[in-house]
């Protein structure tokens, strides 16, 4: 493999000797698979092997439990603040090497080089942004009859099984420990198989920041690792991101467990004829999260429903807009777009353009392998844009996880809401128009647990809870109700 730039492989040269050819961090320790059994992390730019990382299984989930239980009683008798300080320090050290944590994850996932390092700091601010909130972890008092004294504590759960999905993995991998490890839990953090790399570096970080056995990282396959993390008797509570079929699994194997499931989208994205055509087509392709992940996002809007009327002019403004995306190699800073994460994922994105083809959409641009000789091995989908798409079909009901919108048009507004709520999914909804009634109106019909008004599933803000309706999950994230997810309400009742 040529990596074009030098920066590149020095970040993973460093990566695999800091964690000692990529173990896996168990009471702070580095460790081998119980097995000696590995599995392939491949660079999907150029789809070839760059890392073997432990296939961990059934034992080194019951290791990793065992080094999260024993850290726990001392992790959760520490005052809020004095585990707010840890978390900062953890979040100190990402930012410095955020550069170091970007590149390994554009060339592990594919990711734009620049993007990721933005998702670095994402990762390192949720850390303080719920140490700040970590006083707000407090009980009531209960008025009682007669005297006496009722009131309720608020207590972690012990520890918490957090598995992550493949689309960010350093955002991921470090932020979302950050709400568990406040409240008061220990953590054993399972990666994605497809990208496992940034998490089991940030391992050393763990090291350097926390006691052992706070923060655990065991990597391997879903069923084998993630289904042992979730099914383990002492893991009272999971998180999950990712795919409605494991979010299935999941709740099936789990048993009487608390559970959160950030699962899949079909999101619409609703234009109304009174906008501004630029502005809707720039937020339609922002949305799209074409330059961030290659459209591997559940909150992209993928469902684009364009009112008749200016349907011709918005889709001239999307193709222009499209037009001028860098693709390119992951690892480079002009680089816009890259591949998707794996070859396998690759075929699965273009078997769905291929449908929409067959069920009668039309390509209006892309649809293919992305140009280019430098891009000819790698998983580079083209960004592809679909006219004349119908209510029904595959390209237009299921997530494609891809670089792919879907546009539809519509004149009658009643007909449209039902289309647009005739979905297994409910994550986001993106509404455009200048009339505020119209789009009050319509942010209380769809069907769905977070709505951009004249915005873009760009635009997120912490402190405001995100998370879906119907098969796009359970829970809620980046926010109070996530950090409060994290602990159970014990009453406790005083006769005097």
């Amino acid at each position: 493999m040529n990596l074009a730039d030098g920066f590149a492989a020095q970040v993973l040269n460093r990566a695999r000797e800091e964690t000692q050819d990529w173990k896996m961090l168990i009471n702070n320790e580095w460790v081998a698979s119980r097995s000696g059994a590995t599995m392939a992390s491949v660079n999907p730019a150029y789809d070839e092997e760059i890392a073997r990382v432990p296939a961990g299984g059934a034992d080194d989930i019951e290791l990793a439990v065992r080094a999260a239980k024993a850290a726990f009683p001392a992790w959760s008798r520490l005052h809020v603040d004095e585990r707010a300080a840890y978390c900062r320090r953890f979040a100190q050290a990402l930012r410095k090497e955020a550069r170091e944590f970007g590149m390994l994850d554009a060339i592990d996932s594919g990711n734009p080089f620049l993007a990721m390092v933005d998702d670095a700091k994402k990762g390192a601010s949720l850390h303080d942004f719920f140490s700040g909130l970590g006083m707000e972890i407090k009980g009531e008092t209960i008025p009682t009859p007669g005297g006496g004294l009722d009131y309720t504590r608020l207590q972690p759960f012990g520890v918490v099984g957090r598995i992550i999905p493949f689309n960010h993995p350093i955002s991921f991998g470090a932020g979302k420990l950050a709400p568990a490890l406040i409240a008061g839990n220990t953590v054993v953090l399972k990666p994605a198989d497809q990208t496992p790399l940034s998490s089991l570096w940030m391992g050393k970080l763990v090291r350097e920041c926390f006691p052992p056995g706070v923060v655990n990282i065991v990597t391997g396959d879903g069923p084998a690792c993630g289904g042992a993390l979730v099914a383990h008797k002492d893991v009272r509570r999971i998180a999950f991101t990712g795919s409605v079929e494991t979010g299935r699994a999941i709740t099936r194997q789990a048993g009487i467990k608390t559970l959160s499931l950030e699962l899949g989208g079909k999101n619409p994205l609703i234009i109304y004829p009174d906008v501004d055509i630029d502005k809707v087509a720039a937020a339609a392709v922002a949305g799209m999260n074409f330059t961030r992940s290659q459209g591997q996002s559940c909150g992209s809007n993928s469902r684009v429903f364009v009112h008749a009327s200016i349907k011709n002019d918005f889709m001239d403004a999307v193709l222009a807009l499209t037009d001028r995306i860098d693709i390119g190699l992951p690892e480079l800073e002009s680089t816009q777009m890259g591949p998707v994460v794996t070859r396998r994922h690759y075929e699965r994105v273009m078997g769905y353009i291929e449908t929409g083809r067959k069920e009668g959409a039309r390509v209006v641009r892309g649809g293919g392998h992305a140009p280019g000789e430098a891009l000819r091995k790698g998983c580079f989908v083209d960004v592809t844009v679909f006219d004349q798409v119908r209510h029904g079909m595959a390209i237009e009901r299921e997530e494609i996880f891809g670089p792919v919108m879907s546009v539809l048009e519509w004149d009658d507004e009643a007909t449209m809401l039902e289309e647009v709520n005739d979905s297994d999914y409910g994550l986001c909804a993106n509404i455009w128009t200048n009339d505020i009634s119209t789009g009050l109106r319509m942010a209380d019909a769809v069907e769905c647990g977070y709505v951009w008004v004249n915005g873009h599933g760009g635009k997120r803000y912490k402190g405001a809870p995100f998370g879906g309706f119907k098969n796009s999950g359970i829970g809620r994230e980046h926010s109070l109700d996530e950090l409060l997810s994290y602990t159970q309400v014990k009453n406790i009742n005083v006769t005097y």
